[in-house]
């Protein structure tokens, strides 16, 4: 199987994103809300990014602002996933008043635009990891549903799955041993991609206030944060939107070629 350049530096870059989000309190050279030199210095041999607006090392929170950034996008994706799948294949094995239901549910919730929905929410609601994941979660599950429904449908018809139900076999049955199996690759290939939008998300979130809360770092908390010191020249804020562009890029590589290959493997079945 060869592997295009494109998805080879993908990988790379992601799996570089994902060894430092692990890694984050060996690789910091500073602890993360620790004044540790003054207001916006320049990049130096001690601080090799620079300052924050207080004073705080620029690359020690660029590096755990990569943990909390990717830990709440991939939690909240994972989250999506499982509710959204199992309720998209639900509705396909089962159809009929269970099918309008969910779908009408799904409906309702995406007629509305899904920040603004988030930001009703999350002033309402206490500002912690866990609120976070569970309402970027909860929203994200109804574009997932909404595949998985559709993937499900178009497996739910053929003759393994007919011959399944035939022998009595029940839905939780059908869905995990029959429809998850044959589903797994466009559900995997729509996983990076609905990854990219939590991290779009989470950083839109913080950047209005309303997600990672301090004394915690996420990229778009430091764009937040560091904004201002555009007007003066400074870079502060263009790290972190560097940082939150690049594992979007890269992730978004990944993805593409796993859709690609997932299409061209099911052309050549077709064929």
């Amino acid at each position: 199987m060869r592997i295009p350049f494109s998805a080879l530096v993908g990988m790379v870059l992601t799996g570089g994103f994902l060894f430092i989000a692990v890694f984050a309190h060996f690789i910091a050279p500073y602890p993360i809300d620790a004044p540790v030199g003054g207001v916006w210095e320049s990049p130096s041999a001690s601080f090799w990014l620079g300052t924050d607006t207080i004073g705080r090392d620029i690359l020690s929170r660029l590096i755990y602002g990569a943990q909390i950034t990717i830990f709440v996008a991939l939690a909240s994706s994972v989250l999506a996933f499982s509710l959204g799948s199992f309720l998209g294949f639900l509705a396909a094995v089962k159809g009929g008043w269970v099918d309008q239901l969910l779908s009408r549910a799904v409906d309702l919730v995406m007629a509305i635009p899904a920040l603004i929905v988030a930001l009703v929410l999350l002033s309402v609601l206490p500002l912690n990891l866990t609120v976070l994941i569970l309402v970027m979660g909860v929203l994200d599950s109804t574009r997932v549903f909404r595949l998985s429904r559709a993937v499900a449908a178009d497996i739910a018809v053929m003759d393994y799955v007919e011959a399944a139900k035939l022998r009595g076999e029940k839905g939780n049955w059908v869905i995990f041993r029959e429809i998850l199996p044959n589903a797994l690759s466009p559900l995997v290939a729509e996983f990076g991609l609905r990854f990219i939008f939590a991290v779009l998300f989470i950083s839109t979130l913080s950047f209005l206030g309303l997600g990672v809360q301090p004394p915690l770092a996420d990229w778009g908390g430091m764009v937040k944060e560091n904004k201002d010191g555009l007007i003066y020249g400074k870079s502060a804020a263009l790290l972190p939107a560097g940082a939150i562009a690049a594992l979007a890029i890269s992730v978004n590589l990944v993805a593409d070629w796993i859709l690609t290959r997932t299409s061209s493997l099911k052309g050549g079945r077709g064929g």
